[in-house]
C-alpha cells in the first residue's frame, strides 16, 4: 500500500483516502474460492466443535457472489483519511455534523469487526434531524480503524496495544481540532475507549461502552444472589468454552495467521464463528449479523491482509491489560461513565463490579435484544443508548 500520510511542521497531515483493491487481488480471491477445500460434517448437531459445515458453505457462496465494487462505492461516499499518529499510518472515517453545535464522537471497534460496525450508526449520529431525531443530540463522528485493522497500517515493531492506541487516539483528536469529545466502544473499543478516559479525563467529556471493564472480585464468588450466580455462570463458561481463539491469538498469532492469510476459508471460519456466537440470533429480534454484514467484514480482512496483524493485536494486548479484578479497580475511571448491556454478550458485568472501577458511572441500561456487535446488530438502539448517554454530560465540565 502506498503510505499517503506525512508530517509537515512536526504536526501529521490529514489526507483523504479512496479504497481500491486492485483487480489482479479480487481474480486472486475468486479463484481461491472456486478451489476451496472443506472437510467432513461435524459429528455434533450444535456449534460445540467449532462453526457447523453447512453455515460456513452458506458463508462462502455468498461471498462468492459478493460485489466489491459495489462496496468499493459505497464507503468511498464516506469521507475516509489517513494520518501518520506515533509512526504508524491510521485510517479514519471523519463526518462532521450539519448542527453548529454537535459534540465530537469517537467510536472504537474491536475483533472480529472493524469500523463497518459502525456504518449504520453515522447518519443518525451526525444528522439526527434527517433521522427523526433532535439538533441537540448531534455529533462529529470519528471512527479509527485499529492498528493493524482494516486500512491502518500493519505495526512492523512490538508495542501497540491498546494503552499506546488510546494515546494516538488523542493526538488524532487533537489534529482534528477536537479539545473535547465522547467517546463509545465495545470489545477491544472498550478498552482503547476506557485507557482514554483514565489518561485524558480533562478531555473526555463522557464515556459510553457495551462491555464495561469490570471483574468480580473473589469475595463476590461466596455468596452472589441468583442474577450474579448467573453472569459468574456465563463468565466461566466461556473461559472455559468459548475463549480458546483468543488464547491462541495471544500466544501464537503468527503460527495461526499463515492460515488466515492463505485461506479464505479459514477466514471465514475463524471471523465467521464469532459473529454467529456472539450475537442476538433470535429471529424475532432480528437475527444477529446478517450474512451480507459478515461478508463485509471477512472481505475488508481478506483484502487488506489483516488476519496475521489482527491475530497479534491479542498478543499485544493481553500482556498489557489488567490481570485480575484488583488490578482492573486499581486503574479506576472518574469520566462521567454510561453503560448498555445487551443480552448476547458473552461478558456479562454486575452494576456493582462496574461501579468499583468506573466512579462515576451514570446510567446502567440492561436490554433485552442485541449482542456484542451492536452497531450491526441493532444499529437503531445503539443510536438511541448513544444520545441518551451523552444527553446527560454534553454540557458538564469535565472531569479531572
Amino acid at each position: 500500500m502506498t503510505d499517503p500520510c506525512s508530517v509537515r511542521g512536526g504536526v501529521p497531515e490529514v489526507e483523504p483516502f479512496a479504497v481500491h483493491i486492485p483487480d489482479h487481488d479480487l481474480a486472486d480471491l475468486r479463484a481461491r474460492l472456486d478451489r476451496v477445500r472443506l472437510p467432513e460434517p461435524e459429528t455434533v448437531p450444535d456449534a460445540t466443535q467449532g462453526i457447523e459445515l453447512e453455515r460456513l458453505a452458506a458463508l462462502l457462496d455468498a461471498w462468492r457472489q459478493h460485489d466489491w465494487r459495489a462496496r468499493e462505492a459505497r464507503w468511498n461516499a464516506i469521507p475516509h483519511y489517513r494520518v501518520r499518529l506515533d509512526g504508524l499510518g491510521i485510517a479514519f472515517w471523519h463526518v462532521r455534523s450539519p448542527e453548529p453545535t454537535a459534540l465530537p464522537l469517537l467510536l472504537t471497534h474491536g475483533w472480529p469487526g472493524s469500523v463497518l460496525e459502525f456504518e449504520n450508526v453515522l447518519g443518525p449520529l451526525t444528522d439526527p434531524v434527517a433521522h427523526g431525531g433532535s439538533a441537540r443530540d448531534a455529533f462529529h463522528v470519528v471512527v479509527p480503524a485499529l492498528p493493524g485493522f482494516g486500512f491502518s497500517d500493519r505495526p512492523r515493531e512490538r508495542g501497540w496495544h491498546p494503552g499506546r492506541t488510546a494515546r494516538a487516539w488523542a493526538e488524532l483528536m487533537t489534529v482534528l481540532g477536537y479539545q473535547r469529545f465522547g467517546a463509545h466502544g465495545g470489545d477491544w473499543g472498550a478498552y482503547v475507549s476506557t485507557e482514554l478516559a483514565r489518561l485524558a479525563p480533562e478531555r473526555v467529556v463522557g464515556l459510553h461502552l457495551t462491555m464495561p471493564l469490570a471483574s468480580p472480585l473473589p469475595e463476590d464468588r461466596l455468596a452472589p444472589g441468583p442474577a450474579e450466580q448467573r453472569m459468574l455462570d456465563r463468565r466461566d463458561l466461556h473461559l472455559a468454552d468459548g475463549y480458546g481463539f483468543g488464547m491462541l491469538m495471544s500466544t501464537r498469532p503468527q503460527t495461526l495467521g499463515y492460515s488466515l492469510l492463505d485461506s479464505p476459508a479459514g477466514l471465514a471460519a475463524w471471523l465467521g464463528e464469532k459473529f454467529a456466537a456472539y450475537a442476538d440470533t433470535r429471529p424475532e429480534v432480528g437475527g444477529g449479523v446478517s450474512v451480507s454484514q459478515q461478508v463485509d467484514n471477512i472481505a475488508l480482512y481478506w483484502l487488506t491482509g489483516t488476519g496475521a496483524s489482527t491475530a497479534r493485536w491479542y498478543w499485544e494486548a493481553m500482556r498489557w491489560v489488567p490481570r485480575s479484578a484488583e488490578e482492573e479497580n486499581a486503574q479506576p475511571v472518574v469520566v462521567p461513565t454510561s453503560c448498555s448491556l445487551f443480552p448476547a454478550d458473552p461478558w456479562p458485568t454486575a452494576h456493582r463490579w462496574a461501579h468499583r472501577r468506573y466512579q462515576d458511572l451514570r446510567s446502567w441500561h440492561e436490554l433485552d435484544r442485541g449482542g456484542h456487535f451492536p452497531g450491526l446488530e441493532q444499529p437503531d438502539l445503539l443510536v438511541s443508548e448513544i444520545r441518551s448517554a451523552f444527553r446527560r454530560v454534553r454540557d458538564q465540565p469535565a472531569a479531572r
